[in-house]
């Protein structure tokens, strides 16, 4: 799909890669690691990554109303996700397909989404009342909760020596245009 004129793709360009190092960093585990926890009360790898991208659909398609929740593994649009049931580990495969299906979400909207579309709101009803969400602060939301999540399972690989996902190797952050 290609970007529609003056969407804000380009603003959130590097995005994309952060979303692949993730990816590719689940990609290749064993179920062994994907089980591994930093303490025993906190969930493990595969239900960090499982929420991680479930935010996704839920923010953009449950909230926003954005395409594409089937063809996701994330369709309840209550938002009950994989971290909701650990006692069913979920695999690298599907770790994957979770992450590059809910992209695919994010990239819809990057590319269809307007600079003056940003400061558009819902205000959903929630169990602690009324919200106000623009679409900006629903993107930043993501961004950091990406990040948050991706530092969290860095953590969790590092304590038990494996090796971690590097979000910033050392490489140019972006080609000449």
């Amino acid at each position: 799909m290609a970007a529609e004129p003056g969407s804000i793709d380009r603003l959130y360009a590097d995005w994309q890669r952060y979303n692949d190092r993730i990816v590719g960093g689940l990609r290749n585990r064993s179920p062994e690691e994907l089980g591994l926890r930093a303490a025993p009360d906190y969930w493990p790898i595969w239900a960090i990554a499982g929420h991680t991208a479930s935010a996704r659909v839920y923010w953009l398609c449950s909230v926003f109303g954005e395409p594409g929740a089937a063809t996701t593994p994330f369709t309840d649009p209550t938002g009950f996700g994989w971290e909701d049931d650990l006692d069913t580990p979920r695999t690298a495969e599907e770790l994957v397909w979770a992450f590059e299906s809910s992209w695919r979400i994010i990239q819809g909207c990057l590319e269809r989404w307007t600079p003056a579309m940003l400061d558009e709101a819902v205000r959903p009803q929630t169990r602690r009342g009324v919200q106000l969400h623009t679409r900006q602060s629903v993107l930043m939301r993501l961004i950091t909760h990406d990040a948050y999540h991706a530092g969290e399972i860095a953590l969790t690989l590092g304590i038990h020596g494996r090796e971690a996902i590097d979000m910033w190797p050392a490489s140019p952050i972006a080609a000449e245009p």
